[in-house]
C-alpha cells in the first residue's frame, strides 16, 4: 500500500518521537512534525472533498502544491513552445471550477493561438439576446414511437458499470437525476448502481447483447423486453460501433469479472466474456431496421436508434436505403467521433480508425436531408464535446443533442491519470478496487455532475443569446468562422453546408460527391453495387 505509505510512517514516527522524549527533550521538535503530519493524515482519509487525498493521505498534498504553480509552468510551456497534453488543460480547469460552483472567468484574453489554422470562433451579435430559461430540451420519438422521450440536450455519454466503479456509476445517475438529464449506461447493462440512482436512462446494447443475451450469447426477446419495461429506461441505443475503437471486439478476462458485473450482463463468472467485433442478430441493412423495429415493439414503444463511429460512408447510406425501403425509421443517431472514448483502445484504433465527429455528423445530418428523412430522426453527437462552445459548434453542424463522457467524467473527479486498464485508478472513477473507490464519495460528486450539467447549459444560454439568437436549436454553420492552413477567414457554410433536402432522392449531382456513394449503396447488403 505505497499511497498510504507516508501516512503509516508519520504514526510510526509520531510513537518513536514519543518513546524518545525520555531521552532528550529535543525529540519534541520531531513529536510535533510528524503528529500534525499523522492528524493531517487522519483528517485527509475522512474528509469527502478530495478523492485524491482519501486515496493518498498527506502524500497527495504534493499534487496541490504543484497545481498552484501551474500558471508559472504553463507560461515557460508557451514561452518555449512546447506542447501541453493533448486535452486542453483549460477544458478540464472549466470542468472543475463548474463542478465546483466556482469562478470559471480568468483574465488577460484567450490563451488560444487565435492565428494558427484550425482556429475557429463563433460570431456574436451587436444585439443579444437574454436567455432566463437554460433547461434545453428535445423531443425524441417519431410517428411510431408510443413513449417519446423529453431529453436534455446535453447528457452523459455511454460508459459501462465494469469500466466505471460502482461509486462512479452511483455519483453519475444521482447526477443526472438531480440536474434532470439521462444517463446512457454503456454496452455493460444495467446495473444495480444505476438502478439505485434513480436517474433516467440510455441502455445501450451490444453485440454481447448484455442483460438481454440467452446462454449462448443471442439475443433473448423476453429477456430485453422485461429490462426495457422498467420506467427508469428511456430509450434504447444500438450500439453499431464507438469512436475509441470502431470496429473492433473486446473480450473481458475471467480474473475481472465480479459477481456484480456478471448480475449486470447475464454472463457467468469465472469465464472471460466476448464481446464480438459485429452483430449477430442481422447481417443485412434490411434486416438491421427489421430488428431496430423489433425492439421498438418489445419494448413497448420507447424510442430506439443506434450508435455509430463512421467508417465506410456507402455502408450508412445502405442504412438509409433500408429505411426507405422497410419504413421503418429509427427515433435517433448517434455518431461518435474516433476522438471520442473514454476507456482504453489498442493506440493505433484510437489514433487512426473511425472519422472524426465533425466531419461525421455533417455526412449523416446532411445523407438524411438528401434521402428526405432529416426531420423525422434527431441525431445525438459525441466526441469530446466538452464546453458550451463544443455543443453549440455540434448543433450548428446538424445536431440536435450532445452526449459527453470526458466532461462528466471530470466532474466526478477524474484527472487523467491514464491508468484506466491497470485497476490502479487514483480517484475511484474507473476501478473495481473497493479501496481505491472508496475514494468517491458519491453524495458529494453527485452533487457535482448535476452543477456541472446546469452551469454548462447556463453558459451555453449565454453564447446563444450573444450570438443573437434565443435557444441554441437555431445555431447554423454560417455562426462560426475558422482560419484555414494559409491563415485565411472562412465560413461554416463554406466547409459544412447544409445540402438541399431530397437530392439523393431526386439524384441530383452534388459537389462534396455524396450521390455516387449513393448510387452504389443498396439496403438488402452492405457490399457495394458493382
Amino acid at each position: 500500500m505505497v499511497r498510504f505509505s507516508v501516512f503509516g510512517l508519520s504514526a510510526v514516527l509520531t510513537l518513536v518521537s514519543v518513546f524518545m522524549l525520555s531521552v532528550s527533550g529535543w525529540a519534541v521538535l520531531p513529536l510535533i512534525l510528524f503528529a500534525w503530519l499523522t492528524l493531517l493524515g487522519i483528517y485527509d482519509v475522512t474528509q469527502t472533498r478530495h478523492a485524491i487525498l482519501r486515496n493518498y493521505p498527506v502524500l497527495g498534498h504534493m499534487r496541490f502544491m504543484f497545481e498552484g504553480i501551474r500558471p508559472e509552468i504553463r507560461q515557460y510551456l508557451i514561452e518555449s513552445d512546447q506542447d501541453e497534453e493533448p486535452f486542453s488543460r483549460d477544458d478540464r480547469s472549466i470542468v472543475y471550477q463548474r463542478a465546483k460552483g466556482v469562478e470559471d472567468k480568468r483574465p488577460f484574453g484567450t490563451r488560444q493561438r487565435v492565428y494558427d489554422a484550425g482556429y475557429a470562433w463563433l460570431t456574436h451579435s451587436i444585439q443579444p439576446v437574454h436567455i432566463a430559461d437554460f433547461d434545453f430540451r428535445i423531443t425524441i420519438g417519431g410517428s411510431a414511437c408510443k413513449q417519446p422521450y423529453s431529453a436534455s440536450i446535453y447528457n452523459i455519454s455511454a460508459m459501462s458499470f465494469g469500466a466505471l466503479s460502482a461509486n462512479a456509476i452511483s455519483a453519475l445517475n444521482n447526477g443526472a437525476r438531480i440536474g434532470g438529464f439521462a444517463h446512457d449506461t454503456g454496452e455493460g447493462s444495467i446495473s444495480r448502481y444505476h438502478r439505485s440512482g434513480g436517474g433516467d436512462l440510455i441502455w445501450e446494447i451490444g453485440s454481447g447483447y448484455f442483460g438481454c443475451r440467452n446462454e449462448d450469447g443471442t439475443f433473448s426477446d423476453d429477456k430485453f423486453r422485461q429490462q426495457a419495461a422498467d420506467a427508469q429506461v428511456k430509450m434504447i441505443e444500438l450500439k453499431l460501433s464507438q469512436g475509441a475503437k470502431p470496429g473492433h471486439g473486446g473480450m473481458l478476462p475471467a480474473s475481472k469479472i465480479s459477481a456484480e458485473i456478471a448480475e449486470a450482463r447475464g454472463i457467468p463468472l469465472g469465464v472471460d466474456c466476448i464481446s464480438p467485433a459485429r452483430h449477430g442478430a442481422f447481417s443485412t441493412p434490411l434486416e438491421m431496421m427489421q430488428f431496430l423495429g423489433r425492439l421498438r415493439e418489445l419494448s413497448g414503444g420507447k424510442p430506439v436508434g443506434f450508435k455509430l463511429c463512421i467508417g465506410h460512408r456507402r455502408e450508412f447510406m445502405c442504412m438509409v436505403k433500408a429505411m426507405l425501403e422497410t419504413g421503418i425509421i429509427p427515433d435517433f443517431i448517434v455518431v461518435d467521433g474516433k476522438e471520442g472514448g473514454t476507456g482504453a483502445a489498442p493506440l493505433e484504433f484510437a489514433n487512426h480508425v473511425g472519422m472524426p465527429l465533425v466531419e461525421g455528423l455533417t455526412f449523416v445530418h446532411n445523407t438524411l436531408r438528401g434521402a428526405g428523412i432529416r426531420d423525422q430522426v434527431k441525431i445525438g453527437a459525441a466526441g469530446k464535446l466538452v464546453t458550451a462552445f463544443d455543443i453549440a459548434r455540434a448543433l450548428a453542424l446538424g445536431a440536435d443533442w450532445a452526449n459527453s463522457a470526458r466532461g462528466f467524467m471530470f466532474a466526478i473527479g477524474c484527472i487523467q491519470a491514464q491508468a484506466c486498464h491497470t485497476n490502479h485508478c487514483p480517484v475511484g472513477v474507473a476501478t473495481q478496487d473497493k479501496l481505491r473507490q472508496r475514494a468517491l464519495v458519491v453524495p458529494e460528486k453527485s452533487e457535482r455532475v448535476a452543477r456541472f450539467h446546469a452551469n454548462t447549459m447556463k453558459a451555453l444560454a449565454e453564447m446563444t443569446g450573444a450570438a443573437g439568437l434565443s435557444d441554441p436549436s437555431s445555431f447554423l454553420p454560417r455562426h462560426f468562422m475558422m482560419r484555414d492552413a494559409g491563415g485565411e477567414m472562412i465560413t461554416g457554410d463554406d466547409v459544412f453546408p447544409y445540402l438541399p433536402m431530397n437530392f439523393l432522392t431526386e439524384g441530383k449531382a452534388d459537389t462534396f460527391g455524396y450521390l455516387p456513394r449513393w448510387n452504389r449503396a443498396r439496403a438488402d447488403s452492405f457490399l457495394p453495387i458493382d
